[in-house]
């Protein structure tokens, strides 16, 4: 497999897994705001909508959940919250938003584990 293929392949697996964690977010109650928000510090997978607040998504992919937790490194936590303060940014409320940052792991199966308040500030 070409390295185009294999990271097209990757593309759509991610897509298929952000796909499956919107649909059990929804089941759970929540509305999906967002899919994808680019920001100038970067990008959100999924943003639900809480109340008046918002659950910042982050959906990482792998052949099993502790492998998909270590895909997130510090780097990466600091850019959402940088994009996460953009959104809110937008928002009526502005800082005063209530956020709650959320890490989905989905393994080669496809089942879903959703670790809530995963990233700190």
């Amino acid at each position: 497999m070409t390295r185009q293929a294999r990271g097209q392949l990757g593309y759509c697996s991610g897509l298929a897994a952000e796909q499956a964690v919107a649909q059990d977010y929804m089941r759970r109650g929540y509305a999906i705001a967002c899919e994808r928000w680019r920001g100038t510090a970067g990008e959100i997978d999924l943003i639900a909508q809480d109340g008046d607040g918002f659950i910042f998504i982050e959906v990482k992919k792998s052949r099993d959940f502790g492998r998909a937790a270590e895909r997130l490194s510090a780097r990466q936590q600091q850019r959402l919250w940088q994009t996460a303060e953009e959104f809110i940014g937008t928002q009526p409320k502005g800082a005063l938003t209530e956020v709650r940052f959320d890490v989905s792991l989905v393994n080669q199966f496809g089942d879903i584990q959703v670790i809530e308040n995963a990233i700190g500030h």
